[in-house]
C-alpha cells in the first residue's frame, strides 16, 4: 500500500493543531470521578461479575491512570529517538528537519501532559496507583535495539492511540468528559505522527540489508516480549490499587479473576491493537511481507 505521507504536510498539520498543556488540564478542569475514564473495549472489567457497579467503575479509573502513565512512559522513550534521528540532517530538507522537531517537541509536551494527568488523578482518587518502571531502565533497554527495530516498535505505539480513540472514545458519551479531552488532543497530534514515524521506518529500511531488517523485526519481537512482561507485573499492582481504594477484600480466586481480566485488556490494548492495524500491517509488508504473516500469527495471543 502506497501512501502520500509527507514532511511538509505533517508539519502544517500539527501547525493547525497546536494546543498547550495549560488549555486542556488544570484549574476548573478537572477529571470527574463519577464517572469511567476508559471505554469497556480496551478497559474489559465489565465481566467481573463479583463487584458491584461502583467497584468496576472504580476499576476503570484505575485501568485509566495506567492507560496515560503507560503513554508517558513510552513518549520518554519516543523523544530522545526523534531528536537522534534528526541530529545528523539539521541541516537537510527544512520542512523534514522543522516537522521531525516539532514531532520532538509535541512527545516533550505529551509526558508533561501525563504528568499532569497524573498529578491530578491522585488529588482526586484518593490512593495511590503504583506504575511499573523506572522510566529510564525502560528507555535504556529499547533504545538499546537498531534505530529500525526501535522505529516499528514506535509505528506500532503511535497506531494504537489512533485506534482507541476512534474506536471506543470518540463516540462514547458514557466516559469523564475530561479525561476524553485529554485523549483527543493526544490523538490529534499523534495522527500527524503516525506519519512521521511512517517516513522515518520506510527511510531506515531502504537503506538497511536484509539481514539488518531481519533482526529489526527479531528486535520489535523482544520489545513486545518486554512490554508483555511489564504488562503482567502492572496487572498485579493494578489489582493492588483495587483493593487499596476500595478496602475490598478478594478471594483468591476473585483476586485471580480480577488480574486476568486487566492482563487479557491490557494485552489488547498495548499489543493487539497494534499488531492488528492494518496501517501498521501495510508498513509491515511493505518493508517484509513475510514480517506480516509472523505479526498477525501470533497477534491471537493478543487478542
Amino acid at each position: 500500500m502506497q501512501n502520500n505521507y509527507s514532511y511538509q504536510g505533517a508539519l502544517e498539520a500539527s501547525e493547525r493543531i497546536n494546543w498547550r498543556v495549560e488549555d486542556i488540564i488544570g484549574g476548573e478542569k478537572r477529571l470527574d470521578f463519577s464517572k469511567s475514564f476508559m471505554p469497556e473495549s480496551l478497559a474489559q472489567v465489565g465481566k467481573l461479575g463479583f463487584l458491584s457497579a461502583e467497584e468496576k467503575r472504580v476499576l476503570n479509573q484505575i485501568r485509566g491512570h495506567e492507560y496515560l502513565t503507560m503513554f508517558g512512559l513510552v513518549e520518554e522513550f519516543i523523544l530522545p529517538y526523534v531528536v537522534d534521528h534528526a541530529r545528523p540532517k539539521l541541516s537537510g530538507d527544512d520542512y523534514r528537519v522543522r516537522a521531525l522537531l516539532q514531532f520532538a517537541g509535541e512527545e516533550a509536551k505529551h509526558i508533561h501532559l501525563f504528568k499532569t494527568f497524573r498529578r491530578d488523578f491522585e488529588a482526586g482518587f484518593g490512593s495511590q496507583c503504583e506504575f511499573i518502571g523506572p522510566a529510564e531502565d525502560v528507555k535504556k533497554f529499547v533504545l538499546s535495539h537498531s534505530p529500525l527495530g526501535v522505529g516499528i516498535a514506535i509505528l506500532h505505539i503511535e497506531w494504537i492511540t489512533l485506534r482507541h480513540y476512534i474506536e471506543g472514545v470518540k463516540d462514547n458519551q458514557d466516559l469523564d468528559p475530561q479525561f476524553k479531552s485529554l485523549l483527543k488532543h493526544h490523538w490529534l497530534e499523534e495522527s500527524q505522527h503516525t506519519k512521521l514515524d511512517t517516513l522515518i521506518v520506510e527511510e531506515l529500511a531502504s537503506k538497511a540489508s536484509a539481514k539488518e531488517i531481519d533482526q529489526a523485526f527479531e528486535e520489535y519481537g523482544r520489545i513486545g516480549a518486554f512490554i508483555d512482561e511489564g504488562i503482567k507485573r502492572q496487572a498485579e499492582f493494578d489489582t493492588e490499587a483495587f483493593i487499596d481504594a476500595t478496602k475490598r477484600k478478594l478471594s483468591k480466586s476473585e483476586r485471580q479473576a480480577m488480574t486476568e481480566a486487566v492482563t487479557r485488556g491490557m494485552r489488547w490494548t498495548y499489543l493487539g491493537t497494534g499488531m492488528t492495524h492494518p496501517n501498521f500491517l501495510a508498513t509491515v509488508e511493505k518493508i517484509k511481507p513475510e514480517a506480516k504473516s509472523q505479526i498477525q500469527s501470533m497477534a491471537p495471543a493478543f487478542c
